[in-house]
């Protein structure tokens, strides 16, 4: 699945979509979770944010 994902990121006029994940501690239950979205590359520092 990875690798389908990251193919179709990779069509078009150039690579301007990235995949970013991030771990996010859950307020409720105090466990990290994973959140993901394909951001366009000129926003990818404001994700991390």
């Amino acid at each position: 699945m990875a690798k389908k994902a990251v193919a179709t990121l990779q069509q078009g006029a150039g690579r301007s979509f990235s995949k970013v994940i991030k771990m996010v501690k859950s307020p409720k239950t105090g466990a990290y979770v994973f959140q993901e979205e394909i951001v366009h590359n000129d926003d990818v520092k404001e994700f991390f944010k």
